[in-house]
């Protein structure tokens, strides 16, 4: 699943590409695309309306539009956004279609991609995001868009007795990191992912801040990860690069780029895979 270095890169390109022009036609070919409003909503939605801006919280894309709506685009599993001319021959299971307004001389469309259709569009007033949106309100805080600091990572971890791993995985309390980045993360940081939160001193609680921060700026910096799937890429199609730097995820067995003295480790815990070295990381 694209975390958040994935969807940061999204939202960058769209706020290049496509921020600023009017949707001037919409074509929805997969109900279950747009199943939180269906497929009449997100049509009328967003056909005639301009594109204001392109934010981000967490793994979730949101847009202002200017009909007073919003946009959300979730990519889940294997979901893309892509930008292209129209005319341009689309991909298997596109399931959404925007034709923008003309820029430069052209026409282009953007597109929804979702092999396993477990993403989503959804059209929305507002005034309604918490019976329509209600997660949004539960996300926790995001480490680029908030204020994000030790003081504030203290306070998540305060009197909670979970492993970091999943305190970083919980959208409630982080969000936008998942498997690949809280692994990293914790590597740096040189801790197991069973510690738990309550464990950490202050000087503990300080670097894992550090490490959350540099590690995801410089994912963003990359262009994300991309993995052998190739599911994720960017609006033009680009792979990222900060998989060529990871230390730890899915290098089950390989000796370790860090000490250079043991192996990769690999544990599933709660269906969940984790992979750490045994001597960087207590």
């Amino acid at each position: 699943m694209p975390e958040l270095p994935e969807v940061e890169t999204v939202r960058r390109g769209i706020e290049e590409r496509v921020v600023g022009r009017k949707i001037t036609h919409v074509h929805v070919g997969r109900e279950r695309s747009v199943r939180r409003v269906g497929r009449e909503t997100v049509i009328h939605g967003l056909t005639d309306v301009t594109i204001l801006n392109a934010r981000r919280r967490g793994k979730y894309l949101l847009f202002d539009l200017d009909s007073g709506d919003e946009m959300m685009i979730h990519l889940r599993m294997s979901g893309r956004v892509l930008v292209e001319p129209a005319g341009t021959p689309r991909p298997l299971h596109t399931h959404v279609v925007m034709q923008l307004s003309e820029r430069n001389g052209v026409i282009d469309e953007m597109w929804f991609v979702d092999p396993r259709t477990f993403g989503e569009v959804v059209v929305f007033d507002p005034t309604r995001a918490a019976e329509v949106m209600p997660e949004l309100s539960k996300l926790g805080v995001d480490p680029i868009c908030d204020e994000f600091n030790a003081d504030i990572v203290a306070k998540l971890l305060r009197g909670r007795r979970g492993s970091l791993k999943s305190l970083l995985l919980n959208q409630h309390v982080v969000a936008g990191i998942g498997n690949i980045y809280a692994d990293e993360i914790l590597h740096r940081a040189g801790l197991r992912w069973n510690r738990t939160g309550e464990s950490l001193s202050k000087k503990k609680i300080s670097e894992l801040t550090t490490c959350i921060t540099e590690i995801l700026t410089e994912a963003i910096a990359l262009g994300g990860s991309t993995l052998d799937d190739t599911q994720y890429v960017d609006i033009a199609g680009h792979e990222g690069a900060f998989q060529e730097r990871h230390r730890v995820y899915a290098r089950e067995g390989e000796g370790c780029l860090t000490c250079g003295k043991a192996s990769i480790r690999r544990v599933v815990v709660a269906g969940r895979s984790t992979c750490f070295c045994p001597r960087c990381q207590r």
